[in-house]
Protein backbone atom coordinates (compact mmCIF):
# COMPACT_ATOMS: atom_id res chain seq x y z
CA UNK A 1 0.00 0.00 0.00
CA UNK A 2 2.93 2.24 0.61
CA UNK A 3 4.47 1.51 -2.25
CA UNK A 4 1.28 2.40 -4.45
CA UNK A 5 0.77 5.61 -2.09
CA UNK A 6 4.50 6.98 -3.27
CA UNK A 7 4.03 5.98 -6.48
CA UNK A 8 1.27 8.23 -7.12
CA UNK A 9 2.88 11.13 -5.10
CA UNK A 10 5.78 11.38 -7.33
CA UNK A 11 3.33 10.69 -10.43
CA UNK A 12 1.12 13.88 -9.32
CA UNK A 13 4.21 15.56 -8.27
CA UNK A 14 4.95 17.67 -11.56
CA UNK A 15 1.40 18.23 -12.14
CA UNK A 16 -0.10 19.45 -8.43
CA UNK A 17 3.03 21.70 -8.05
CA UNK A 18 2.74 23.69 -11.56
CA UNK A 19 -0.73 24.00 -10.61
CA UNK A 20 0.15 25.22 -7.41
CA UNK A 21 2.38 27.77 -8.42
CA UNK A 22 -0.42 29.20 -10.75
CA UNK A 23 -2.79 29.46 -8.27
CA UNK A 24 -0.71 31.12 -5.69
CA UNK A 25 -0.21 34.40 -7.98
CA UNK A 26 0.41 38.10 -6.67
CA UNK A 27 1.37 41.02 -8.29
CA UNK A 28 4.52 41.63 -7.37
CA UNK A 29 6.00 37.55 -6.16
CA UNK A 30 3.96 35.57 -8.67
CA UNK A 31 2.54 37.70 -11.35
CA UNK A 32 -0.28 35.86 -13.49
CA UNK A 33 1.54 32.76 -11.86
CA UNK A 34 4.70 32.92 -13.89
CA UNK A 35 6.54 31.21 -11.87
CA UNK A 36 4.50 27.66 -12.90
CA UNK A 37 6.78 28.28 -15.72
CA UNK A 38 9.66 26.64 -13.81
CA UNK A 39 8.36 22.90 -13.31
CA UNK A 40 6.24 23.44 -16.71
CA UNK A 41 10.17 23.82 -18.51
CA UNK A 42 11.64 21.78 -16.02
CA UNK A 43 9.27 18.39 -16.61
CA UNK A 44 9.13 19.42 -20.44
CA UNK A 45 12.65 19.64 -21.32
CA UNK A 46 14.59 19.12 -18.76
CA UNK A 47 13.15 15.55 -17.33
CA UNK A 48 10.46 14.87 -20.05
CA UNK A 49 7.53 13.45 -18.22
CA UNK A 50 4.62 11.39 -20.05
CA UNK A 51 1.20 13.45 -20.72
CA UNK A 52 3.01 16.22 -18.88
CA UNK A 53 3.17 18.12 -22.45
CA UNK A 54 -0.56 18.93 -22.73
CA UNK A 55 -1.16 19.85 -19.36
CA UNK A 56 1.76 22.52 -19.92
CA UNK A 57 0.12 23.85 -23.07
CA UNK A 58 -2.89 24.46 -20.63
CA UNK A 59 -1.64 25.75 -17.93
CA UNK A 60 0.42 28.30 -20.08
CA UNK A 61 -2.95 29.15 -21.97
CA UNK A 62 -4.11 29.49 -18.17
CA UNK A 63 -1.01 31.61 -17.44
CA UNK A 64 -2.03 33.90 -20.18
CA UNK A 65 -5.32 33.97 -19.29
CA UNK A 66 -4.55 35.82 -15.74
CA UNK A 67 -1.52 37.47 -17.37
CA UNK A 68 -4.18 39.26 -20.32
CA UNK A 69 -1.73 38.47 -22.58
CA UNK A 70 -3.54 37.13 -25.61
CA UNK A 71 -1.79 33.33 -26.31
CA UNK A 72 2.01 34.51 -25.44
CA UNK A 73 3.23 31.95 -23.07
CA UNK A 74 1.04 29.14 -24.78
CA UNK A 75 2.55 29.98 -28.47
CA UNK A 76 6.19 30.44 -26.91
CA UNK A 77 6.01 27.17 -24.62
CA UNK A 78 4.98 25.26 -28.46
CA UNK A 79 7.29 26.94 -29.89
CA UNK A 80 10.09 25.94 -27.80
CA UNK A 81 8.87 22.23 -27.18
CA UNK A 82 8.34 21.83 -31.34
CA UNK A 83 11.93 22.79 -31.61
CA UNK A 84 13.23 21.08 -29.25
CA UNK A 85 11.42 18.22 -30.83
CA UNK A 86 13.25 18.66 -33.96
CA UNK A 87 16.97 19.28 -32.21
CA UNK A 88 19.62 17.16 -33.27
CA UNK A 89 22.79 18.82 -31.31
CA UNK A 90 21.55 20.20 -28.07
CA UNK A 91 19.97 17.54 -25.44
CA UNK A 92 18.52 19.71 -22.57
CA UNK A 93 18.39 16.21 -20.48
CA UNK A 94 22.24 16.42 -20.41
CA UNK A 95 22.61 19.68 -19.30
CA UNK A 96 23.99 20.31 -15.76
CA UNK A 97 22.35 22.05 -12.54
CA UNK A 98 19.15 20.98 -13.84
CA UNK A 99 19.50 23.13 -16.95
CA UNK A 100 19.51 26.30 -15.21
CA UNK A 101 21.52 27.76 -18.42
CA UNK A 102 18.71 26.69 -20.83
CA UNK A 103 15.73 28.31 -18.82
CA UNK A 104 17.52 31.53 -18.65
CA UNK A 105 18.07 32.00 -22.11
CA UNK A 106 14.19 30.81 -22.15
CA UNK A 107 13.30 33.42 -19.58
CA UNK A 108 15.19 35.84 -20.98
CA UNK A 109 14.12 35.49 -24.65
CA UNK A 110 10.14 35.26 -23.45
CA UNK A 111 10.80 38.69 -21.37
CA UNK A 112 12.95 40.47 -23.52
CA UNK A 113 9.86 40.13 -26.39
CA UNK A 114 7.22 41.15 -23.44
CA UNK A 115 9.58 44.13 -23.30
CA UNK A 116 10.29 45.67 -26.42
CA UNK A 117 6.30 45.28 -27.04
CA UNK A 118 5.78 48.20 -24.34
CA UNK A 119 8.85 50.22 -24.68
CA UNK A 120 8.53 51.81 -21.10
CA UNK A 121 10.67 52.44 -18.03
CA UNK A 122 8.35 50.88 -15.59
CA UNK A 123 7.87 48.14 -18.05
CA UNK A 124 11.34 47.94 -18.11
CA UNK A 125 12.11 47.46 -14.35
CA UNK A 126 9.16 44.97 -14.18
CA UNK A 127 10.33 42.58 -16.53
CA UNK A 128 14.16 43.03 -15.12
CA UNK A 129 12.43 41.80 -11.59
CA UNK A 130 10.49 39.00 -12.91
CA UNK A 131 13.27 37.61 -15.04
CA UNK A 132 15.99 37.82 -12.10
CA UNK A 133 13.51 36.42 -9.77
CA UNK A 134 12.18 33.39 -11.95
CA UNK A 135 15.89 33.12 -12.37
CA UNK A 136 16.80 33.19 -8.98
CA UNK A 137 13.91 30.81 -7.87
CA UNK A 138 14.48 27.89 -10.90
CA UNK A 139 17.18 26.56 -8.49
CA UNK A 140 15.58 26.19 -4.93
CA UNK A 141 12.24 24.70 -7.06
CA UNK A 142 14.08 22.00 -9.12
CA UNK A 143 16.03 20.99 -5.57
CA UNK A 144 12.29 20.46 -4.05
CA UNK A 145 11.22 18.60 -6.96
CA UNK A 146 14.46 16.23 -7.14
CA UNK A 147 14.34 15.47 -4.07
CA UNK A 148 10.81 13.91 -4.18
CA UNK A 149 12.17 11.44 -6.86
Amino acid sequence: MKTRIRHFWITALPFLVTLGLWRLSAPLWNPGGILAIIPIFYYSFIRPTPWFAPYAGFICFLIDYKSDTVLYWTALYCTFYAANGFQNFIDLTRWDRGGVRAFAIFISIAIGILFFSQFTLANAMRMAWMGAWTCVLYTPIIAILRGHK
